[in-house]
C-alpha cells in the first residue's frame, strides 16, 4: 500500500491518498507523482523515490535519529558517537517545536539562523566519525553521509518538515489493521480498502470525526447521486464549510483512535 499526503499547509487542505500497487517497486510512485514541474517529495531514504521526475528530495531525521538510537547502548556515555548524533537530532527538533506555529517564511529565517549551524556540526561531526564496518553505528553514519542534501532541504523551504512523522501516522491505522485482517483476498478489496483509508484519513487530516463523516457521506450520497449522477459533490468534500459543520471532531484524537483501530 503507497500512501501519498500533501504538506501541512492552509493552502491546499491536507489530503491523504492510499493507493494499492501489486510491488514496491519506484515505477509505482513515479507513474503517480508525474506532475510535470518541479515539486518537493518527502520521503524516508527508500531508493525507490529516486526515479520520481522533477523530484526535490527531502529527508527524514526521524529514521536518522532511530539508527542512533538503536546504535547507542544503554547508559552510554556522553562521548558515545551514537550519542552525540543522537543529541544532535533531538537539538533540530527541539527547535522545530519553537517554530511550529509560525508561517513557513518565519520558520524559514529562523532554520537559517538556528538550525543551520546545528546541521553544518553535525555533518562535519559525522566526517570524522570511523565506526566498525557493519555495526548499527556504521548503518547511521552512511545514512547521514548518503542523505545530506536531502536532509539539509529543510533549509530550502519553511514548508518542508523535519521529519515523515505526519504521514507516518497517517499510515499507523492501516498497518495495526492488518495485523488483525492480514490480507485482501482480492486486488479489488485492496483497492476498495485504499479508498476507505484515504476518506477516512483525510477526514482525520481536516479534524472531523471520522464516524460522523462516514454517517453524512452514507445518508446524503446515494438520495444526491440517484437524482443526478453528475451532481456537484463538492460540499461534501472534507473542507467544505458545511461538512465541517456537521462533522467537526469536538472529543479530540480518542475518538477516532477508537473507529480506526
Amino acid at each position: 500500500m503507497w500512501v501519498y499526503c500533501t504538506c501541512d499547509v492552509a493552502e491546499p487542505p491536507p489530503i491523504v491518498l492510499f493507493e494499492y500497487q501489486p510491488s514496491r517497486g519506484g515505477e509505482h510512485p513515479k507513474a503517480f507523482l508525474n506532475v510535470g514541474h518541479e515539486f518537493y517529495l518527502h520521503t524516508d531514504g527508500y531508493i525507490g523515490y529516486d526515479g520520481v521526475e522533477n523530484a526535490i528530495h527531502c529527508g527524514c531525521f526521524a529514521h536518522q535519529r532511530r539508527k542512533f538510537d538503536e546504535a547507542m547502548p544503554k547508559n552510554a556515555p556522553k562521548d558515545n558517537s551514537a550519542r552525540i548524533g543522537f543529541e544532535y537530532c533531538q537539538k533540530l527538533f527541539a527547535l522545530e517545536r519553537e517554530f511550529k506555529d509560525l508561517k513557513a517564511e518565519e520558520r524559514l529565517e529562523l532554520r537559517e539562523e538556528k538550525s543551520k549551524p546545528v546541521l553544518d556540526e553535525f555533518f562535519d561531526w559525522v566526517g570524522t566519525v570511523n565506526p566498525l564496518a557493519g555495526s548499527k553505528l556504521a548503518k547511521a553514519i552512511t545514512y547521514a553521509l548518503n542523505q545530506r542534501a536531502p536532509l539539509s532541504a529543510i533549509l530550502l523551504d519553511g514548508r518542508i518538515e523535519l521529519s515523515t512523522n505526519r504521514i507516518e501516522n497517517h499510515i499507523r491505522p492501516f498497518a495495526c489493521g492488518r495485523r488483525s485482517w492480514l490480507f485482501a483476498d482480492t486486488v479489488d478489496g485492496a483497492r476498495s480498502s485504499a479508498v476507505a483509508y484515504s476518506i477516512i484519513q483525510t477526514a482525520v487530516a481536516n479534524g472531523l470525526n471520522p464516524y460522523q463523516y462516514l454517517l453524512h457521506l452514507f445518508t446524503e450520497l446515494p438520495t444526491k447521486l440517484t437524482k443526478d449522477p453528475h451532481a456537484d459533490l463538492s460540499r461534501f468534500l472534507p473542507w467544505s464549510d458545511e461538512t465541517q459543520a456537521k462533522c467537526k471532531n469536538a472529543q479530540g484524537g480518542s475518538a477516532r483512535l477508537t473507529l480506526l483501530q
